[in-house]
């Protein structure tokens, strides 16, 4: 290999000078070569991706509650891989990092609770796998047999894993696992158990290089879960979709309202399971986004019949099962949906048709509708309802005479006991078993993602 002499760049424009320095000291086509890599884009600035999604989440510009996981993940990823992590308390330092993203993104749009749960999410990865650092690090010591030199050492290598996880490691044991844990876990590979080396320079060398791995493979690991998370957000529609089959039966009439794409998808997966039955649509007023489903669905070649929201008790008594989409899923079992489905999901009760909602557990959200963090709702526009120009004298207050006031939601709440089944990517959950399937999500100490206030502050 040539090893050519570069000189000491002391000043800012490092790529101006490394042009002019390659194409004094190298050939025609290794300067062809750089000046290629020069022209590739860079990177961008971790902070410039995080003002560009604040700004479209201030806006709402992304639509969908999947789509907005997705991209929170995928921030927070880079986030992450861009993130300096210093030799010792790693997990602390990316915790302090992704939570200082994660409350800028919520407040800035604190009713897309999709937000929230992937910060949240994304803590608890860091949390799982410094924990399971730490449990390794300390089955090594355990079934160790060193001189106190080796201990020094063992202490010193070990010093990246926070005091924190070794303490919840020492605790994993007496926390039972809840059933969702039990039949997702299998365990990749059995721990080794820690020998040491023949030969005391190669033993230093082998320890040296097994400390530099430790301090990379945290990172490396959270990156690999964010993957996954992403992987899962991505692959939910069909996940669920698989489970129409079970659900669904010939001659079955079904209900829904508004307009979701995870109802669509099961819908349509059950059809492709040679099931033959009605959708009853209803239509969703003010927005009316249920002609959207209606006519996606009809397009596909389901028998598609739409309703207007006050006609849902007349409908109701000939419908089988009432199946529809979620905003958000509460710990408690209440549900944060579509404005009109709590009007539905009583007439569903009153006739005792199931209310099944279907939801990706990026909606699964750890916090409770009384929480002060939580904004069940929203008001949309008035012009979604009246028309300014007609209206226009009624809602002057100045004129003395009173004045007509316009209130648009755009959600409802849902208590759980008015839900039959939750269906998630993971399969058919009964309300009551909503909070420890939660629970496998996140961590306590992450439910208030605000960072709290330093001493000196």
């Amino acid at each position: 290999m040539i090893c050519y002499p570069y000189p000491k760049v002391t000043f800012s424009p490092v790529r101006e000078h490394l042009k002019s320095w390659t194409a004094q000291n190298l050939g025609s086509a290794d300067t062809a070569a750089i000046q290629i890599l020069f022209s590739l884009p860079k990177m961008p600035d971790v902070q410039t991706l995080v003002n560009d999604f604040l700004n479209q989440l201030k806006k709402r510009k992304i639509e969908g509650s999947q789509a907005t996981a997705k991209l929170t993940a995928e921030l927070l990823r880079s986030v992450i891989s861009q993130q300096r992590v210093p030799h010792t308390n790693q997990a602390t330092a990316l915790i302090y990092a992704v939570r200082a993203v994660g409350e800028q993104l919520i407040a800035a749009n604190p009713v897309e609770l999709a937000v929230g749960n992937i910060v949240r999410r994304v803590l608890h990865i860091i949390r799982e796998e410094d924990l399971s650092l730490a449990t390794a690090a300390m089955a090594g010591l355990g079934v160790s047999a060193a001189s106190d030199d080796e201990d020094d050492m063992e202490r010193d290598e070990n010093s990246v894993l926070s005091a924190a996880a070794v303490a919840a490691a020492a605790r994993s044991t007496l926390r039972p696992p809840s059933l969702q844990t039990l039949l997702e876990d299998t365990p990749d590979s059995a721990a080794a158990p820690h020998t040491s080396s023949s030969g005391g320079e190669s033993d230093g060398r082998s320890r040296s290089v097994d400390k530099g791995s430790r301090v990379r493979k945290l990172k490396h690991d959270v990156i690999e879960a964010v993957n996954e998370l992403i992987q899962d957000i991505s692959t939910c529609y069909e996940q669920i979709a698989e489970q129409a089959v079970e659900h669904i039966h010939h001659n079955e009439v079904i209900l829904t309202l508004g307009s979701s794409k995870t109802v669509l998808e099961f819908l349509y997966a059950a059809k492709e399971k040679q099931r033959s039955f009605k959708v009853f649509v209803a239509e969703g007023a003010p927005r009316y986004q249920g002609h959207i489903l209606a006519k996606e669905l009809a397009a596909r070649g389901l028998q598609t019949t739409v309703i207007t929201d006050s006609a849902v008790f007349a409908m109701i008594s000939r419908v089988n099962m009432v199946i529809v989409g979620a905003h958000a899923v509460m710990a408690n079992g209440g549900v944060i949906a579509p404005v009109g489905l709590n009007m539905v999901a009583l007439a569903a009760q009153r006739h005792a048709v199931p209310f099944v909602v279907l939801a990706g557990s990026h909606k699964l959200c750890p916090l409770y509708p009384h929480n002060p963090e939580v904004l069940l709702n929203e008001l949309r526009s008035p012009s979604e309802l009246l028309d300014f120009g007609e209206f226009s004298d009624c809602m002057d207050s100045a004129s003395g005479t009173g004045s007509l006031h316009v209130v648009n939601p755009t959600f409802d709440y849902v208590p759980p006991k008015l839900v039959s089944l939750f269906i998630t990517d993971t399969g058919g959950h009964n309300p009551s078993y909503m909070y420890r399937l939660i629970a496998d999500y996140y961590s306590a100490d992450d439910l208030v993602v605000k960072r709290r206030p330093t001493a000196g502050s």
